[in-house]
């Protein structure tokens, strides 16, 4: 990374800035106003009208230019440098200019230690997303992995950054994460004859053979060939034994209750017949999120999020590589190659108090946090300064949000940026439940790293 010359000069009084934001209407996503991305939207765009029969799957806040949030900025508030005031023009006399180009050209907003690291850009991209059906079965490269895709195939793959993510649940909220332990394998084989029919009786059977004692490099490179020989069979052989499968259960759901995984895969059928994630999902743990729960998701693990509503953080990248419960482009032979294989139900996150408010989720990840919020009618707190810059989001609720130099009326869809080491007052009308996005605190207790060693520390 090249060395970056620090702006020390900045934007004088810093600003709130009022942020209006973008939405993705995939078809996995929650129709009309089912979908809470939906009424984000419409809110936090102030003249779109939501369209019953169309579905709105992700609300995306920050720099990504797949999704670019646009900065409302008012001539002569101390905000806009040398002038300037290029975009479309936006309500009540401002412009609107993109968040990322606005940081550009005022990098002092991030805070000294997150420019030298990443940038005049925003480290993480914040999300809402409102998810009806299974979204595909799916993994993040590392950072040296995404260098690579990136310059063979720009097209698909939009960037050159890693993708570590984490997912707080809004509503319940389940997905798929990560492979299922050893024994559970095991059982999964005995219960679940149409696996060994795909792959043949002889991966099966390494697998009932193994045991812990076999080592974690021999466990993953067993692991490795089943998954590998599931997901390259073909598409006729799928079919064929995917109708086997479900002909099963539904006989066993007359003699028997079927178990959670068994009716999952009934429903992902139903979503996607004849794909080989349908049978492939009995491999990975099956987790159900309460509202106030978190999931994290480090470099190529493999998942897909299944049902439910999340506020979700990750850095800023795109890269997805997929393999199954998508009508979109696969690419099995990458994900099978680049999964950890780790075994595992995955560690969930409950948060950690702040305030009697505030509730903090801090995944193992330099780029992001992310603050829940929950403050009753006519409340008032303070949030102390954080040395990098933040992303608000009210999910709902009426109050108003200030630093030392402007203030702001908050309600539902608000989106708004604070700049680096700014204490924000929050106070409510009648209570408030917003998030905020953040770099990780844990990032500023570290040593800083010189630009001229940045790119050995991260090998």
């Amino acid at each position: 990374m090249a060395e970056i010359e620090v702006n020390t000069m900045g934007v004088e009084n810093p600003r709130i800035l009022k942020l209006k934001c973008s939405v993705k209407n995939y078809d996995w996503g929650k129709l009309g106003n089912e979908s809470t991305v939906a009424r984000l939207y419409a809110s936090n765009s102030g003249d779109e009208q939501i369209e019953d029969d169309r579905a709105y799957a992700e609300f995306w806040m920050g720099t990504h230019e797949s999704g670019p949030s646009y900065a409302l900025l008012v001539q002569g508030d101390g905000v806009v440098t040398n002038g300037d005031s290029e975009g479309e023009g936006g309500s009540d006399g401002c412009s609107l200019v993109s968040l990322k180009d606005w940081i550009g050209k005022n990098p002092s907003v991030l805070g000294d230690k997150v420019l030298r690291k990443w940038g005049a850009n925003l480290p993480f991209l914040f999300k809402v997303l409102s998810v009806a059906k299974a979204l595909s079965i799916q993994a993040h490269p590392d950072k040296k992995l995404a260098e690579v895709l990136h310059k063979q195939q720009p097209g698909v793959y939009k960037d050159d950054n890693h993708k570590p993510e984490m997912a707080l649940a809004l509503t319940e909220f389940e997905a798929l994460c990560g492979f299922i332990s050893l024994e559970e394998l095991k059982s999964v084989l005995h219960n679940v004859p149409e696996i060994i029919e795909v792959v043949g009786s002889a991966y099966a059977e390494e697998i009932l053979q193994a045991s812990e004692q076999d080592g974690e490099k021999r466990l993953k490179e067993i692991l490795q060939s089943l998954f590998t020989g599931l997901m390259s069979v073909s598409d006729a052989v799928v079919f064929e034994v995917i109708s086997k499968l479900t002909s099963r259960l539904n006989l066993k759901r007359e003699v028997r209750e079927l178990t959670e995984k068994e009716e999952l895969v009934l429903r992902l059928e139903k979503q996607y017949p004849g794909d080989i994630g349908v049978i492939v999902s009995f491999l990975f743990n099956y987790v159900k999120l309460n509202s106030g729960e978190a999931l994290y998701l480090g470099a190529n693990e493999p998942h897909a999020y299944i049902a439910g509503e999340c506020v979700e953080c990750m850095a800023t990248s795109d890269n997805v590589v997929r393999a199954g419960l998508t009508p979109k482009d696969r690419d099995v032979q990458t994900l099978c190659s680049m999964l950890t294989y780790k075994q595992g139900f995955p560690k969930i996150l409950s948060g950690v108090p702040s305030n009697p408010y505030t509730m903090k989720y801090s995944p193992p990840f330099d780029e992001f946090e992310v603050d829940r919020c929950i403050i009753p009618r006519e409340t008032s707190i303070i949030l102390p300064p954080s040395p990098g810059p933040s992303i608000f989001m009210v999910i709902s609720g009426d109050g108003k949000m200030s630093i030392e130099s402007s203030e702001e009326p908050i309600t539902e869809g608000t989106v708004l940026f604070t700049p680096a080491n700014a204490e924000v007052n929050i106070a409510t009308i009648s209570g408030l439940h917003l998030y905020r996005a953040g770099v990780n605190s844990r990032f500023f207790d570290e040593p800083a790293i010189s630009p001229s060693n940045q790119q050995q520390h991260e090998k």
